[in-house]
């Protein structure tokens, strides 16, 4: 399944400071474990609080982010890793210098994964039994990539995911 994020009309977030596209719902949209996003994050301001989610974030386009958690703070720039957080914590987001275009994996309900960076010409073999890749020039995502070494041309994410 390929879904291009270009093609997927916005919703913008009751807070007003951006919109997301939700690229993949697994098993579906109401029930969902597996949730992957693509955020536009236009102004400061929190996240939503997702208690019982495991979340993943990377900055795909813009300078970057400053997360505020109750017990640290996370500068999260374009090229960075992905990070990991409980979708309880909420942080506050400040952008560094503009908006950004974001990418986000949510998890609940026992599903467990994983956010890669994918780097051209290097192998990523993670063997998760439901995979996928986001591609950052085209914002395309690619889901059910075959098991065993996958190679990549351009930049992007890899996605790993047991439900």
């Amino acid at each position: 399944m390929i879904v291009h994020a270009d093609r997927v009309a916005p919703t913008p977030w009751k807070n007003g400071g951006g919109v997301s596209r939700d690229l993949l719902f697994w098993p579906d949209a109401i029930a969902w474990r597996v949730r992957v996003s693509l955020a536009d994050i236009a102004a400061d301001g929190p996240f939503s609080a997702y208690p019982g989610v495991q979340r993943w974030f990377a900055v795909v386009e813009g300078d970057g982010v400053e997360l505020a958690f109750a017990d640290s703070t996370r500068l999260v720039r374009a090229g960075d890793a992905p990070l990991e957080f409980d979708g309880a914590d909420a942080p506050g987001c400040r952008l560094l210098a503009g908006p950004t275009r974001d990418l986000n994996l949510m998890l609940q309900d026992g599903a467990r994964g994983v956010l890669r960076r994918a780097a051209p010409g290097v192998a990523w073999s993670e063997d998760w039994p439901q995979r996928g890749r986001f591609d950052i020039a085209t914002r395309t995502l690619e889901w059910g990539l075959p098991a065993g070494p996958l190679h990549t041309a351009g930049a992007g994410f890899w996605i790993g995911v047991a439900t």
